[in-house]
């Protein structure tokens, strides 16, 4: 197929719809994936009107099953795919003396297995697509935190987690970059998006990062050649808090 693919993980809302609507209007078609529902099928019929073919593929990112068939799903689509967009991820607070357990298996199963999983599925086409366009390349985008590079009380499990995933883009860069294959993990404060709703009483959603903004930097890196790898991309909120999310 001559046109790009994409596929985007939590595209129902926020982060990541907003970066699929930018993909879609740009050219690609896409496989799109969050746990189902009325959203998820709503989120697909706006990317539709702009132009691009759609397939919404509803799983659970904990069950590796789920991601596998997602990961079939979109290669029976498309045969090819352009951009990878992990932006699917859970989050809980509590302090490190009393966080629960469970809690912490469920960040990581989400935030971490589930992109592991998928990029393992995945490569042979991520491979396959990079080699078909070696001056370009193919681009996996996946959403941490600036948790994950600055601490934040709290946050210890989730940051942990969004950690990993730094940790991750940039050790699928040292293995898979010469390929043509490289990863960068946006790393963002605190963006005006229901996940932040529980900060509202303290942070005003109008002082938080935009969708717009994360999904202009997406894209900014879908537009990168081969030759320059990013790992990380650190955004923060203006003024004194520069290192808190």
């Amino acid at each position: 197929m001559s046109r790009p693919a994409a596929l985007v993980t939590g595209a129902s809302r926020g982060i990541g719809l907003a970066i699929a609507e930018r993909l879609a209007a740009a050219g690609h078609d896409l496989t799109v994936c969050a746990r189902g529902g009325d959203a998820l099928s709503a989120a697909a019929a706006r990317l539709a009107a702009l132009g691009a073919a759609v397939r919404a593929e509803p799983a659970d990112m904990a069950a590796e099953d789920d991601v596998r068939r997602l990961a079939r799903a979109h290669e029976d689509a498309y045969g090819r795919l352009d951009v990878l967009v992990v932006a699917a991820g859970v989050g809980t607070a509590g302090p490190v003396d009393t966080a629960p357990l469970h809690r912490f298996d469920k960040q990581f199963a989400v935030n971490v297995r589930a992109p592991y999983t998928l990029v393992q599925a995945l490569l042979p086409t991520l491979r396959a697509t990079a080699a078909a366009r070696p001056d370009h390349g193919v681009k996996i985008i996946m959403l941490s935190s600036l948790t994950g590079a600055f601490p934040e009380p709290g946050l210890a499990a989730y940051g942990a987690s969004k950690a990993a995933l730094i940790s991750l883009c940039r050790s699928l860069n040292a293995e898979l970059s010469a390929d043509g294959v490289t990863a960068t993990a946006i790393c963002p404060g605190y963006v005006d998006t229901d996940m932040s709703a529980w900060v509202h009483d303290r942070i005003d959603p109008a002082d938080m990062i935009r969708t717009a903004d994360v999904a202009e930097l997406a894209m900014s890196l879908t537009r990168l050649s081969s030759r320059a790898v990013v790992s990380e991309l650190v955004v923060t909120r203006p003024g004194g808090q520069l290192h808190r999310a």
